[in-house]
């Protein structure tokens, strides 16, 4: 019997070449009726596969289903650090990670889908997770580090999806405090950091880090609530660009978890924002939105912000709508 995963992996490590059906059938110890037979479940899981005669079999380069084997060949540096479970859909890659964290998981494991059907946005909104056109990621992780620190986990997220983006294009990626990437003025990324605290002791137990990121626009476009905001990163798909954009986050991302201590990200992070000198409205659960500008953003990743009324504070949570140049209408987006 033919594994899929490892029929996949055959495939994704031989993009280069054809390969026969006779070598198939020989590699797994079945017919090739069985190597065809798998090859049409494959093709009908969206993979593009060509077939060309005697040759035999080799994935197209316009390929672009996420699979383990996909992602693993493009990690380097982070190589054997992570643990895929992938999926066609899921209600949400965080509340998947959850379930195996409170059953012992260890840190590294990563579940992705192709699509979500109930996935989390902050404060308690959605995220848009349509099939086809984005990734959905999340990563288990047990950090030894103060509670005070775990914000900066999304803080280190935000700046490793910033450098995958301009590690795959020629785009510029910048940061909406806390947690949205921006590109071309528009959000193509989110980042939903989740956390368990240990009962006795209030120490971190384990911290999910979710990712969405709209890498193509959605067909007919985003739902009218987030039409004027969202963006994608690219305008046309790129060569197994969902493999690529998994595998180049979580590898920008151990570069600096490895090393987290440090906090030289934390620079990165501000230079890279875009809302120091804007006028925002601030919006918190169980408080009123105020408007304020924003003065910078602190070596904890705070946002500093005025008050109209020349009070000055510091958040370490809620969000931010950035005012617009149509003031009057008092229009934020």
């Amino acid at each position: 019997m033919i594994v899929k995963e490892e029929l996949v992996k055959l495939f994704e490590t031989s993009r280069e070449r054809y390969i026969s059906g006779n070598e198939m059938a020989e590699i797994f110890g079945v017919s090739r009726t069985a190597v065809w037979k798998m090859i049409n479940s494959l093709r009908n899981e969206g993979y593009e596969i060509e077939a060309a005669g005697s040759k035999g079999y080799r994935l197209l380069p316009e390929n672009d289903v996420i699979s383990a084997s996909g992602i693993e060949k493009y990690l380097d540096s982070s190589e054997g650090k992570f643990r895929f479970c992938i999926y066609d859909s899921v209600a949400s890659t965080n509340d998947v990670l959850k379930e195996k964290a409170n059953s012992g998981e260890a840190e590294g494991l990563v579940a992705a889908a192709s699509s979500q059907t109930g996935g989390k946005g902050r404060m308690g909104r959605s995220f848009f997770s349509p099939e086809g056109t984005g990734i959905y990621f999340s990563l288990l992780l047990r950090p030894q580090i103060p509670l005070e620190e775990m914000t900066l986990i999304t803080t280190a997220a935000a700046v490793a999806v910033c450098r995958a983006v301009e590690r795959i294009s020629d785009m510029k990626a910048e940061i909406k405090w806390v947690n949205d990437v921006y590109v071309k003025g528009g959000k193509a990324a989110g980042i939903l950091t989740e956390a368990s605290f240990g009962g006795e002791t209030g120490t971190l137990d384990y911290v999910i880090l979710g990712i969405g990121m709209n890498l193509y626009g959605p067909k007919g476009d985003f739902p009218e609530d987030i039409a004027d905001s969202a963006g994608s990163f690219f305008d046309i798909r790129i060569e197994d660009g969902r493999n690529k954009a998994i595998a180049f986050v979580l590898e920008e991302f151990y570069k600096i978890y490895e090393d987290f201590h440090d906090k030289g990200f934390v620079k990165e992070y501000i230079k890279r924002s875009f809302v120091i000198g804007k006028q925002v409205m601030v919006t918190s659960i169980g408080k009123e939105p105020y408007f304020a500008e924003v003065l910078g953003i602190d070596p904890v990743c705070r946002l500093e912000v005025m008050r109209e009324d020349g009070s000055v504070e510091f958040l370490n949570s809620g969000e931010i709508s950035i005012r617009t140049r149509d003031l009057k209408r008092g229009k934020y987006e």
